[in-house]
């Protein structure tokens, strides 16, 4: 039982490192373009978030799986809205 947690701990972290070197090497205007494009993964977090809550391991599982399905939702949601207010910067005016 506790090599899969320290597998996971090691998993984690490496995700963790790797993660921030990838978002440093990419330049600043391209860093709305890709959160855009990441509110795909954030979708399937939720569905994980879900599988969590309502997967009967305990109550704290369901505390822990509501917490990730609001935190998820609101990633989401903002994404959306950042990728909105993006767009509307490049749509056309008509000029009266």
């Amino acid at each position: 039982m506790t090599g899969g947690i320290i597998e996971g701990i090691v998993i984690f972290t490496l995700a963790t490192f790797l993660g921030v070197e990838l978002i440093n090497r990419v330049p600043p205007t391209l860093h709305t373009p890709l959160m855009s494009g990441s509110n795909a993964i954030s979708g399937i977090t939720i569905v994980g978030a879900l599988v969590v809550a309502g997967g009967g391991f305990g109550w704290i599982s369901v505390v822990f799986g509501v917490g990730a399905v609001i935190l998820a939702m609101m990633n989401v949601v903002g994404g959306y809205a950042v990728t909105d207010r993006m767009l509307q910067m490049f749509r056309r005016t008509e000029k009266r």
